[in-house]
């Protein structure tokens, strides 16, 4: 049994995530060096969404 799966959803998925995060940190930043730190944050933020996931679970 030979089923082909596609990948490149969760590539898709992740780039409009850090999209929106670019976005929302970029818009809420009160300078420039702010925003730059706010697409630092973007590109790293599903680390941030699971680790406040865990602290809410209290692991």
């Amino acid at each position: 049994m030979n089923v082909e799966v596609s990948k490149s959803s969760g590539g898709f998925i992740y780039f409009l995530g850090f999209i929106g995060a670019a976005i929302f940190y970029i818009s809420t930043a009160p300078d420039f060096w702010a925003g730059a730190l706010g697409l630092l944050k973007a590109t790293v933020w599903p680390a941030f969404l699971v680790f406040e996931a865990l602290n809410g679970l209290n692991v």
